[in-house]
C-alpha cells in the first residue's frame, strides 16, 4: 500500500510540469503569391503562450519554411480551439 501511494505521488509530480506548460494555439492568416493563395490556420506552440509579438515571430518562421507569408495573427490562446475554428482552418489546423 505504501509503495502504491509513493508511485501515485511520483506520477502526479511528473505530470504537473507538463500540465503547467500546456500548448498555446495561434490562429493566423497567411498568403502565397503567384498565383495568389490565402488561408486561415491554427498552429500550436509548446511550452505555454508567449507574448503576442513572440507568437507572431514563431508563426512567421514556421510558415516561411513552408513558403507562406504571415499576414496577421488573429488570436493567441492557451485554450483548445472551438469546433468552428477547427472547421474554418480545415487542412491547415495544426499543419505547421
Amino acid at each position: 500500500m505504501k509503495n502504491c501511494i509513493s508511485y501515485l505521488t511520483l506520477c502526479a509530480a511528473l505530470c504537473l510540469p507538463a500540465a503547467a506548460q500546456a500548448d498555446c494555439f495561434v490562429a493566423y492568416k497567411a498568403k502565397q503569391d503567384n498565383p495568389l493563395r490565402l488561408h486561415y490556420g491554427v498552429l500550436s506552440l509548446s511550452g505555454g503562450c508567449p507574448s503576442n509579438s513572440q507568437a507572431q515571430s514563431q508563426a512567421d518562421a514556421r510558415l516561411r519554411q513552408a513558403g507562406w507569408t504571415l499576414l496577421n495573427v488573429t488570436t493567441v490562446s492557451d485554450s483548445e480551439p472551438s469546433a468552428q475554428m477547427k472547421a474554418d482552418a480545415g487542412e491547415h489546423y495544426l499543419r505547421y
